[in-house]
């Protein structure tokens, strides 16, 4: 359920679509300013393949972060949540008592 939450949330975050065409445009000005070296279908052959590559890149770092995604903290504060509750509980049951044991030795 974590998971599929972060990744949703990622993928929602258009970051890997950013990072795609920051390289299309990077690919694009390198080519532009290097035409003297690059015939004009060099230069498409090679903007189409850098930004494929560049798309691949991105979707093995979107998945090694869902992958490498820690589910031990999110558990370690559901956990601590769940026993502050209980602590707080406990701690309102002796207050309780208490205001019990004064009223009825007053």
């Amino acid at each position: 359920m974590n998971i599929e939450s972060f990744s949703n949330n990622l993928v929602r975050s258009n970051i890997l679509n950013t990072y795609v065409a920051t390289a299309f445009f990077g690919s694009m000005i390198y080519f532009t300013i290097n035409s003297n070296l690059y015939t004009p279908i060099e230069m498409l052959f090679g903007v189409i393949f850098s930004t494929i590559f560049f798309k691949g890149i991105g979707n093995i770092m979107f998945s090694l972060v869902i992958a490498l995604f820690n589910l031990q903290n999110q558990e370690d504060e559901i956990a601590f949540d769940r026993l502050s509750t209980k602590v707080d509980g406990l701690l309102n049951d002796l207050a309780l008592q208490e205001s019990k044991l004064k009223s009825t030795n007053s």
